[in-house]
């Protein structure tokens, strides 16, 4: 696999797209009047107990107070909130979602700060090693390993670590400076925690660029792309500091041509953020997000298999399944997705559509899980989500539509006009009615609907006038009286 990571930058935003085998599989944003909070860790106070609830609100010094479960405080969500926290108490906690939408941000006390090879967990005391590492033997090889470092530098039973997936093959040395790096770190932090009062900022996740060395560049990327030339000599440094098998990855791009462009990112981006999805066989997927779930419909199109239906319907849920991986990773839905399959009455292409979606699953750095198929043939699955979605960093509601993605039809407005011009007719003794709307409104009055405004006029004995407003909304208008 051919596998390139983008970097983008300008003063307003740091744009990063994972390009492998030449198609965009993730796009991660961020903006620097708006960057993510996942990994920040505060010294917060308590505002608000809500025993109902089992939660707490905690003032981090955000515009909106954060949310924390008592399950997130003492890790047995059993026991009453108002025993854990009271209300003015002083609470170090870590952001574990970034605020979205109207929701502030949720909270966790079970702090964990990630290094290139381990992450750090000042309050655990095991040694767990990540899932993706799937070999038996070089797992506890790493937990032996992680073991006997602690006990080098006498921290057994101060700490705990989790080994990351970038840890697969490394040995002591590597190991050892992460383990050294971050009990320096962990210091530091705890002489802040002391000193600082509450709503304050104790650490700052490093920005996206950084981030992306540390968390992105897996062996299999070639190369890393950065075409911003200050950016690309500091992240030289870093990685020569703390990823320095990455460093000769790294390559400066000074071309005429904007890096994105060259890769058709920009045009991918677009396409992310439309509801149709075409597939190559004709087949379609209709990806709708709401404030409670995504839900991703399959269509099978204009493709007609060889052979008979069954066939076309297995071979598009196929394709749609390999797409929706992509696509789940691409605009970064999270939370609960409903998998909406075309019908399968054969239980074997169930199953293989299902291995299908779990193998294109295995590349995602969102954690994943998957259901059967319902009695309903749909699919459930949830996916860990920590920041905003594609469509919500770069989208807002429709003013013209409040937000619906509809708007009344003209046809719907002539007819709400005609009942609000009688309404105003039994109210009060207008000489004449102007109404104010839309062009298309004012053109179906004139046109599919004439003799329905005409019959109007002799029925309340007065002229209708009607005017064009060319920055009214079609569900806008107004009826003036004269």
């Amino acid at each position: 696999m051919n596998a390139e990571i983008l970097m983008n930058l300008t003063p307003t935003e740091t744009r990063v797209g994972v390009v492998e085998n030449g198609v965009l599989q993730e796009i991660v944003i961020e903006r620097t009047n708006h960057r993510g909070l996942v990994g920040n860790i505060y010294k917060g106070k308590v505002v608000r107990v809500l025993p109902g609830m089992q939660a707490a609100f905690v003032d981090i010094g955000l515009e909106r107070a954060a949310f924390i479960h008592a399950g997130e405080i003492s890790g047995d969500s059993s026991t009453p909130i108002n025993q854990l926290v009271h209300e003015g108490q002083a609470l170090v906690v870590q952001v574990t979602k970034d605020p979205i939408g109207t929701k502030g941000a949720r909270l966790t006390t079970q702090l964990a700060i990630p290094a290139r090879y381990l992450v750090f967990m000042p309050d655990a005391e095991h040694v767990g090693v990540s899932q993706r590492i799937d070999d038996e033997e070089e797992r506890e090889r790493l937990r032996l390993l992680v073991n006997q470092c602690m006990e080098a530098e006498e921290m057994t039973g101060e700490a705990g670590f989790i080994l990351r997936t970038a840890a697969e093959g490394v040995g002591e040395e590597e190991i050892l400076a992460d383990i050294r790096y971050m009990r320096r770190l962990w210091r530091k932090l705890q002489e802040r925690i002391k000193a600082y009062k509450p709503s304050r900022l104790v650490y700052d996740e490093l920005p996206l660029s950084s981030r992306t060395l540390r968390d992105y560049a897996r062996p299999e990327i070639d190369k890393i792309l950065i075409d911003s030339r200050e950016t690309f000599a500091y992240l030289k440094q870093f990685a020569a500091q703390y990823v320095p098998e990455v460093e000769a990855k790294l390559e400066y791009y000074p071309g005429p041509r904007p890096l994105f462009e060259l890769y058709s990112v920009e045009d991918e981006i677009q396409r992310a953020l439309e509801r149709k999805v075409p597939l190559k066989s004709g087949g379609y997927l209709v990806i709708d997000q709401t404030e409670a779930m995504a839900t991703i419909d399959v269509n099978t199109g204009g493709f007609v298999g060889r052979r008979n239906l069954e066939e076309t319907i297995f071979k598009t849920n196929l394709e749609a399944a390999t797409a929706i991986g992509r696509q789940l990773r691409l605009r970064n839905l999270g939370g609960i997705i409903i998998l909406d399959f075309i019908d399968m009455a054969d239980p074997e292409h169930q199953r293989q559509v299902l291995r299908m979606l779990e193998k294109v699953l295995e590349k995602d750095h969102a954690k994943t899980k998957i259901s059967g198929v319902s009695e309903l043939g749909l699919v459930e699955m949830t996916r860990k989500r920590t920041r905003e979605s594609l469509e919500q960093m770069l989208m807002e509601p429709c003013s013209a539509c409040d937000g619906r993605g509809t708007v009344k039809t003209a046809e719907t407005i002539c007819y709400e006009i005609f009942r609000e011009i009688l309404r105003e007719e039994r109210a009060y003794d207008a000489g004449t009615y102007l109404v104010l709307a839309s062009q298309g409104v004012v053109d179906r009055l004139l046109d599919e609907d004439s003799n329905s405004l005409g019959d109007l006029e002799e029925f309340i004995g007065k002229a209708i006038k009607l005017q064009v407003e060319s920055h009214y909304a079609q569900d806008e208008y107004d009826i003036v009286l004269q």
